[in-house]
Order: C-alpha cells, then sequence, then structure tokens
C-alpha cells in the first residue's frame, strides 16, 4: 500500500455467494426491505456504511510516528488515531499489524517488529494486537487487522534481519527483486508458512476482519525479472505459462485463507484492498474502460475472480484516481466494480485517496475540495457500494483544503451502523430499564444480549414505532457496545421517545425495544413556513411547479441561477433570542443544482450554506443550529447567486428553539 502512493502516478502510463438463508431469515429480510423501500429516506444519512481508514506502520508512516517511543507514548498516539475515527463518524479501523514479514503482536512465528522499536525482534514492552483491539472495541470501532502476506523487507540485504527471522534460516523461500526481499508465492511451503502466522493473530485475537493489501507478486521494475524460474520448474507442471502458474499461487493463498478464516471464526471478515484496475477493455472484453497498468498481468492478481468464486467477504478497490482522469477515472471503475460484485454476495467497499487531496503535486483536480466528496455522492448512483476506506490516517488528520471536513459535511452527519454480514438471525429486541432527564442530558440504560447496541430518538412521543424511523440514520444517535447512554444533545424544552436495537457480530439488527418517552420542561418552539404561507416572498424571476413528488406541501418555487442577488425568503416570528435549529424541504432532482446557496439571518450575521438539490430531496434536511434574534424577519432565504447550473429549489423551511 505505502509503495503505491508513490507508485499510484507512474504506473498509469500509458501502456461464493453467501450461504442460503432459512426460510424465517428470508421472511425477516423481504419484510425489512418491503419496510424500507415504503419509506422516503436521505441518501446523505445512510442508515449502513462502512467507514475506515488505514493505519500503516511500515515506515512509521501513521503509528508509531517513530520507532522506539515508550509504551506510554504508543499507545497516546494510538488512542488518539481511534479518537481522530469517532470525530469523524468512522465505524472501523484498518491497522496494519504485519508489514514486513514481522508482527505486532507476540507471535511464535515471526519477530517483533523494527516499527516498533527500531530493532527486529526487541519486545516492546506490552501486546501491541492485544491493546489495539480492546481500545477500538471500546469506541464501538470495528477492528480489520491488515497483513502483507509476501515483503521481508524494504531492503535486500538478508544480514540485515534479525538471525532467527525465517527467511534467514530458510534462503530458499526467498527472493530479491527490486532493491526488496520478497517471500516466493510459488513455494507450498511459503504458502502454509504465511497462513499460518496470519492464523496466529486470528484464532488469539479478537479480531473482526483480516485484511490484505495489493502486494502480491512485486510490482513491475523496469530491466527486472523475477528470480523464480526454478521454482516455476519444479512445481509449474500442467500450466500453460509461468504467468498462470504465478496468479494460481496467489489464488491458493487467498482460497485458503478464506477457509481457514472461517472454519476458525465465521464472523471475521476477510477482505482484500486489490489495486483499482483488473485488466483493461482493449486487453479483455471482461475489463474496464482504462488504459493504466493491469494487476491481472503484472503482479498475478486475479481480482474478479476472487469475487465470482466468493473467495472473499469484501473488496476495497484502490481507485485512487480523480473523476475524469483520462486513463483511469473514478466513475468508470466504480461503475466497473459494481458490476463486478453484483449478484455475488461479495461487499464493496471504495479505497480511496486522501492522501491526494491538496497535496503538492498532484493533478488540478484534487486541489478542488469537493474531489473526494464528489466521489461519494457518485457512489450513492451505485447501491453496491457499501461504503469507503481511506488512505491513510495521517492524510485524514491534515485535512488538506479542508477536502475531508467536506467529506463529513456532506456524506457523514450522523452516525451509520456496518453492512449486515451473511445470513444470521438477528439477536432480540433488547429492553430500555429507564430514561432519566439531568444536567447532562438524557441517560439511558437497558438490558440486550446483543454485541452492541444502536439507540435512536425521535421528537415526540408516538404511541407506536413509526418502522420509517428507523430506515435511515436520521434518529441515529449512537451505536455503542455499553449497555448505558447519555444523550449530551437533547433539548431541556423538548419532549423525546427513545429507541435501542441489538446488533451482532456481523451487524445483524433486532427489531426496536419498545420506546421510552422523555417529557420536556415546556412546550419547544417550532414553525414551518411553507412557500405558499404568508411568510414566503419571491420575485417574479422565481416560477411555480408542482412537477416532483417530493414537494412540502402544495407546490414549490424554481428559479435559474444568476449573479445576482434575488434570494427568495422565508420569514418568522422569533420569540426570544437563542439557538435554533433551522431545517430545509426540498424536492431533489439531477437537473437541479449542486450548490443552491441558503442564507440565514443569524444574530452574528448571514451566513451561507450550500446545498446539492440533485439528491437527498422529500426529507427535513438539517441546515445546522444558529444563534437567531428575537422579533419578525426574513430568517431564511434561498439565493439564486450560483455559479453552478440547474434549477434552485425553495420550498419550505422548519426552525426550532433548541
Amino acid at each position: 500500500m505505502a509503495a503505491l502512493v508513490a507508485a499510484a502516478a507512474t504506473l498509469l502510463a500509458p501502456a461464493a455467494p453467501a450461504a442460503a438463508q432459512s426460510s424465517a431469515a428470508t421472511a425477516a429480510a423481504q419484510s425489512s426491505a418491503a419496510v424500507t423501500a415504503a419509506c422516503t429516506t436521505d441518501p446523505a444519512k445512510p442508515k449502513r456504511q462502512l467507514r475506515a481508514m488505514w493505519i500503516s506502520s511500515v515506515a512509521n508512516i501513521d503509528w508509531p510516528s517513530a520507532p522506539g517511543l515508550s509504551v506510554s507514548a504508543q499507545q497516546s498516539e494510538f488512542r488518539a488515531w481511534l479518537d481522530l475515527a469517532v470525530q469523524k463518524r468512522m465505524n472501523a479501523v484498518v491497522v496494519q499489524v504485519r508489514p514486513t514479514a514481522d508482527a505486532f503482536w507476540p507471535s511464535p512465528y515471526e519477530p517483533w517488529s523494527q516499527w516498533l522499536t527500531g530493532t527486529q525482534g526487541k519486545d516492546p514492552g506490552y501486546d501491541p494486537l492485544a491493546f489495539m483491539v480492546s481500545e477500538a472495541h471500546a469506541r464501538n470501532l470495528e477492528f480489520h487487522a491488515w497483513f502483507n502476506p509476501y515483503r521481508i523487507a524494504n531492503h535486500d540485504d538478508p544480514t540485515k534481519l534479525v538471525s532467527t527471522h525465517p527467511a534467514r534460516e530458510n534462503p530458499s523461500w526467498r527472493f530479491a527483486y527490486g532493491g526488496k526481499l520478497y517471500y516466493n508465492p510459488g513455494i507450498p511451503a511459503v504458502r502454509a508458512f504465511i497462513e499460518d502466522a496470519i492464523m496466529d493473530a486470528v484464532t488469539r485475537y479478537d479480531l473482526d476482519g483480516v485484511h490484505l493489501d495489493d502486494y502480491f507478486y512485486p510490482y513491475p521494475v523496469s530491466g527486472q525479472t523475477i528470480p523464480d524460474a526454478a521454482t516455476y520448474s519444479t512445481y509449474g507442471g500442467g500450466y500453460a505459462g509461468i504467468a498462470d502458474w504465478r496468479r494460481d499461487n496467489v489464488n491458493k493463498l487467498v482460497r485458503e485463507m478464506d477457509q481457514r478464516i472461517h472454519a476458525a471464526k465465521s464472523w471475521v471478515t476477510f477482505g482484500i484492498s486489490p489495486f483499482g484496475i483488473w485488466r483493461n477493455s482493449s486487453t479483455d472484453p471482461l475489463g474496464s474502460a482504462t488504459s493504466g497498468l493491469q494487476s491481472y498481468d503484472a503482479i498475478y492478481a486475479d481480482s474478479r475472480q476472487w469475487v465470482k468464486r466468493g473467495w472473499v467477504d469484501y473488496l476495497a478497490p484502490q481507485i485512487y484516481w480523480h473523476i475524469g482522469n483520462t486513463a483511469a477515472d473514478y466513475k468508470v471503475l466504480t461503475a466497473w466494480w459494481s458490476d463486478v460484485v453484483r449478484g455475488t454476495g461479495v461487499q464493496l467497499v471504495i479505497g480511496q485517496a486522501a492522501y491526494r487531496a491538496g497535496a503538492s503535486g498532484q493533478d488540478a483536480a484534487w486541489q478542488d475540495p469537493a474531489e473526494l466528496s464528489d466521489h461519494l455522492t457518485y457512489n450513492r448512483t451505485r447501491p453496491e457500494v457499501l461504503g469507503d476506506v481511506y488512505f491513510s490516517a495521517k492524510d485524514v488528520k491534515a485535512d488538506r483544503i479542508g477536502s475531508f471536513t467536506q467529506v463529513v459535511s456532506t456524506h457523514y452527519t450522523r452516525p451509520a451502523l456496518l453492512p449486515a454480514r451473511g445470513t444470521a438471525a438477528a439477536p432480540a429486541a433488547p429492553t430500555i430499564s429507564a430514561a432519566t432527564r439531568g444536567s447532562g442530558g438524557v441517560a439511558l440504560t437497558w438490558q440486550g444480549s446483543g454485541t452492541a447496541y444502536a439507540v435512536y430518538r425521535v421528537d415526540g412521543s408516538p404511541s407506536t414505532a413509526d418502522p420509517c424511523a428507523f430506515a435511515d440514520a436520521r434518529n441515529l444517535l449512537t451505536t455503542t457496545r455499553k449497555t448505558t447512554f447519555t444523550d449530551a444533545t437533547a433539548s431541556a424544552t423538548a419532549g423525546y421517545t427513545y429507541y435501542v436495537t441489538a446488533l451482532d457480530r456481523t451487524h445483524q439488527e433486532s427489531d426496536p425495544s419498545a420506546g421510552k418517552a422523555v417529557a420536556g420542561s415546556g412546550t419547544a418552539f417550532s414553525v414551518t413556513v411553507d412557500n405558499a404561507d404568508a411568510g414566503f416572498t419571491a420575485s417574479s424571476s422565481w416560477g411555480t411547479s408542482t412537477y416532483s413528488s417530493q414537494l412540502h406541501g402544495t407546490d414549490y418555487r424554481f428559479a435559474d441561477p444568476v449573479s445576482a442577488s434575488d434570494p427568495a425568503w422565508f420569514r418568522a416570528a422569533i420569540p426570544s433570542a437563542g439557538s435554533y435549529k433551522v431545517e430545509i424541504w426540498y424536492p431533489s432532482n439531477a437537473g437541479y443544482n449542486s450548490a443552491t446557496p441558503y442564507v440565514v439571518a443569524t444574530s452574528t450575521g448571514n451566513q451561507t450554506v450550500t446545498v446539492d438539490q440533485r439528491t437527498g430531496g422529500g426529507v427535513w434536511r438539517v441546515l445546522g443550529t444558529y444563534p437567531l434574534n428575537a422579533g419578525t424577519y426574513n430568517v431564511v432565504g434561498v439565493s439564486r447567486w450560483t455559479s453552478t447550473t440547474g434549477y434552485v429549489i425553495a420550498d419550505a423551511v422548519r426552525i426550532t428553539k433548541v
């Protein structure tokens, strides 16, 4: 992975289905799908989505920041990475625990990693893997252990390896290529050894996932040949050529890892993050409309077959190119991978190049703060895409040009459950035992049999739970492995009803608990202003339409964008100065404006927020919480002043005191 960061630009030179469901599980799934289909959901608030970042240890890219740090310093740094993931509303981390044929745990197979202490084989004084898993689970983050299968060292001098290193004790297992040392994938004993080393971590630690990166056979080095001809002579009988043999060596590792992981722990997910291009369509009609390096031919990774044979639970192709890239367009590749996984039972998440956003020397597209966010907007058009993984943690933290801030503000405004895996029966619904108001908010306690729980909050005191309240994440407050939670965002004046669901290790979700209502201290102020109300004003340039079924009320207003101030205003009587939540309603359409400016007249001056009205319509969407003055005045405006094309829409606003 780390080398791909440097290589991805240059490499583009021109050049089983899941097990059958029980009838009960099938009926439940169909019922749930029917309920969801009947609900209007907000695509900006998906209920389920994998959100993760790679935490890379090789060469101390992310963690530890340097070799030889004290135990307390290493642990403090790692906690900070997990806290960052929580802050960005992620729900998983992918942590490199075997970067160079070494270990971040006391392995009986391989030496301690040099990236921990600076000296290969030196005990760091604690068990990093046990610590990392515990800390991740305490935050209800899934922990996917990331293993590099074949790389031994980022140098080619075996004498620099610790004397007890298996690659020194078995010199026939290794070869040097491109200035690095690798295990030879064609030797059966090597494959068995690598699998045993990985399975040691699987069996001894409470991992949620096993993750392999894109390094199989080495990436090509000009003028060099992989020195495995003798191995091919020994083991290559029956193959049409050395390329087919090499691919099958990798296929065997993938297939056997899948079998061994699930035989040991059925709930552990197995995934790979392959290079983003399998083959180009100019070479193979099954390939993508691209012209970059072909991983099938260059590193002998037949990633398409892994999907079609069901040898992986998920794939995270590294689609590290911008939208419109001539050699490898993000949209082209995402569509191609979506087609590959469709109907297979293999989940698709996308490897995203956070390291490129705003970085010096990258293409102009990566200097646009919206590039990464636009990737996720496109993903919404591909239902097979179930989430994203970002390379790497330090780039998420750096947030150059505000790129990741835009991802979070546009796509991660609410928490999300992880995509469900497999067909296990969901756990029983939990029972809320108490919901008590206090100075810190509403404190909840419950009992249940889940591995984790999801907490939902709806306004008021409905007599029965509306299934649509759980169809997306608009009412989802948090997920936790505890049986307590305090809702610090609860308004003291508003009444709410809380629900809790239970989740198992594969994220099957129970029915919601019985609701627990909590009364407010008074009636909270809330006012809705529709475009048909007296509080709405707009010039004659604003037309009226009933075209979209997603409208609020009887109609809505629309106007062409112009480089002039001609806002449509929503006027309201604000009873007292304070903080108010502002929500907006608009119908969405692919032809509407991608950056409609909403203007809020706050007590500290006008604030403008742009909204993509192409998607997310037909529901109340939170624009933000703002300080407002008391009085009757134009509170929210919809401006026509935008450089993007498509109608700007004004339909309704809702203003609620918090």
